[in-house]
């Protein structure tokens, strides 16, 4: 068995008042070096004798002497005033020492400018007592340092169990946002508008005996803008908004996020009537009894006290609670229960009429040009959630930047869609000749299926310059959203996936890596149209593999089989069957276009790109 060392936690409170001490002693030693320095390159003056001092003030060589309790300083009448000292002894009075004692003249003596200079009572005292007062200042600042480093700590420990949650005040009208700066999602607007009718005019509904809706959990993929609309109900309830993270309840302290929701729903009762917004609540929303440690598990205590705030023994409170997240299915079901959050929000992604309204709102604020078709970007952006379109003309305006020009055209928009689809144009990444030749015959087997093909989108650009990981791309996109999909579309897309195979396959005689992710597509649209959407004739309606949840450690999803081997083998043969098919669609239908196909290749070759109304010419 191999040993296992197990090094305690060391203490953060002391560590700090160790480096605080050692930090005062290191700077104490430094002062005393640097005065020590200065002492000892001052010139000291030189010491002399009374028989000297007698010989230079009959010379009437003294500019200065001052008398002091305990020694004489003189200055000499010299270029350099020099300095020298004289120990007072037992003198009482220089100016009689000189003229009775030494018989000097009285002319010469008052010309030496005897000064007496006794020291007043506070600089004995501080002479006396003074080295002793900055011993007691230094320990005493000592002292405060360490107290204040510890009072610190505990109070950092104290608060340590305190809700983070960021807040923000009615009526702030820089940050206020309202439902009119969120496009599109209108039926979730509708939804939300009831609880700001709630929080604006409760009476009418209590009235009625209507209750408070105690929670709102918006559901949606990421970027469909479910923090915005948290954000717009409170600017248009015009009530406190708290906003805090899932993850931040959660500690590796065991009890600190049961003590943080507390706290936190302590808070917004306070203000209520108020809003409370935790983000992506499934960090701490998960089914329970997920891991080793059972219902003792510091995520699950979070959960629990969650549960008890928002329906437990206190059911009277003004506090609405909303919630987003993009993996409903994970959550727990006490969590999603009638009395704790009534009101469940889906927002989908965008359509085309949204989408067109989106890109006007973030178009505010951006210099972009008269002529830009905004319904055509909407158009080229299926599927592009809020934050993707966002980003879009965003990266629209640094494209601008980055060519000096001064107002965001159609066109950077446009290469922009490409940017955030496929990623940046790698022009490092020059392809060989044969390569660039079997690319654009490969991209042009693509243009051609689905330009001939009746259940495929329409091509709107064709390219073998290199983005992201693709050598090449044939985008091809829908002209309106689509909510379902036909047998005959599913067909129709694995045999335009393959395409590029059947090109290569054709003109070259040989297959290259380039269609390695085309397969991959095809083969897992075949076999969803067996298992999973019961399209194949043969075996019929039937869906097959079971989506288990097993929580162990963890919530994991995994399929399990629930056919015997024979049905497998069958199900492998349909899907078989399905992608034989595409191959010789795709194949029959490049046999019969060859011209086509060389047209499109060769232009390629030469241009490297396509448009949608270039290709449609070619086409003619």
């Amino acid at each position: 068995m191999k040993k296992i060392n197990k090094k305690l936690p060391k203490n953060p409170i002391k560590n700090d008042l160790t480096k605080n001490i050692l930090t005062i002693i290191l700077l104490f030693i430094f002062m005393s070096a640097l005065f020590s320095i200065a002492d000892i390159s001052k010139e000291k003056p030189t010491e002399i004798s009374m028989s000297q001092l007698v010989q230079q003030v009959d010379e009437e060589k003294v500019k200065e002497i001052l008398v002091r309790e305990d020694k004489v300083e003189i200055t000499l009448n010299d270029e350099n005033n020099t300095k020298e000292t004289l120990l007072k002894g037992g003198i009482t009075s220089l100016e009689d020492e000189l003229i009775n004692v030494h018989k000097l003249p009285q002319e010469k003596v008052y010309k030496a400018n005897i000064l007496n200079k006794d020291k007043t009572p506070t600089e004995k005292f501080l002479t006396a007592f003074g080295p002793y007062i900055l011993m007691f200042l230094l320990i005493g600042f000592l002292l405060w340092m360490m107290l204040g480093q510890a009072q610190k700590q505990n109070s950092q420990a104290m608060s340590f169990g305190r809700s983070t949650a960021r807040f923000l005040k009615p009526g702030e009208k820089k940050k206020k946002t309202t439902f009119k700066d969120v496009a599109g999602v209108k039926e979730a607007k509708e939804e939300l508008f009831e609880i700001v009718d709630f929080l604006k005019n409760p009476k009418k509904f209590l009235d009625l005996g209507a209750r408070i809706p105690r929670g709102v959990l918006l559901l949606g993929p990421p970027g469909t803008g479910k923090t915005l609309l948290a954000k717009a109900v409170s600017g248009e309830a015009d009530v406190p908004f708290f906003n805090i993270s899932g993850s931040e309840f959660v500690e590796m302290f065991v009890g600190v996020g049961a003590s943080r929701v507390r706290d936190l729903f302590k808070t917004a009762k306070k203000n209520a009537p108020s809003i409370l917004f935790i983000d992506e609540i499934d960090a701490v929303g998960r089914h329970r009894g997920a891991g080793l440690g059972g219902g003792h598990d510091e995520r699950e205590q979070t959960l629990n006290q969650i549960l008890v705030e928002m329906d437990g023994f206190d059911t009277e409170t003004n506090v609405i609670v909303m919630a987003a997240t993009n993996r409903p299915d994970v959550l727990d079901p006490a969590l999603l229960r009638p009395g704790r959050f009534d009101r469940r929000i889906v927002l989908d992604l965008p359509d085309i009429k949204d989408r067109e309204a989106i890109l006007k709102v973030h178009a505010k604020g951006k210099p972009i040009e008269k002529d830009a078709d905004l319904h055509k970007i909407a158009e080229r952006t299926p599927g592009f959630s809020g934050a993707e379109l966002f980003n879009l003309l965003n990266e629209a305006a640094i494209l601008t930047a980055k060519r000096n020009k001064k107002i965001v055209g159609n066109k950077e928009i446009l290469e922009s869609i490409e940017k955030v689809i496929l990623g940046p144009e790698r022009q490092s990444n020059i392809l060989l000749k044969r390569e660039k030749e079997i690319a654009a015959y490969h991209e042009a087997g693509h243009a051609l299926l689905g330009h001939l093909l009746e259940n495929t989108d329409p091509i709107h650009k064709i390219s073998i310059i290199s983005r992201g990981r693709a050598a090449g791309y044939t985008l091809n996109l829908p002209t309106e959203d689509k909510h379902l999909h036909s047998k005959s579309e599913f067909v129709d897309n694995m045999a335009m996936l393959l395409g590029g195979y059947a090109a290569e396959k054709t003109i070259f005689n040989d297959l290259t890596t380039g269609a390695s992710n085309d397969l991959m597509k095809a083969s897992a649209i075949a076999r969803e149209l067996v298992t999973k959407y019961g399209m194949s004739e043969k075996i019929g309606p039937i869906v097959f593999g079971q989506h288990s949840e097993t929580v162990f450690l963890g919530k994991e999803i995994h399929e399990q089989r629930n056919y015997s081997e024979k049905v497998a083998s069958e199900i492998d043969h349909e899907v078989e069957n399905f992608l034989n098919n595409a191959l010789e669609t795709a194949m029959n239908t490049i046999e019969k276009n060859k011209d086509k196909l060389e047209k499109i290749a060769k232009k390629l070759v030469e241009v490297e790109s396509i448009e949608k109304e270039e290709f449609e010419d070619l086409m003619k």
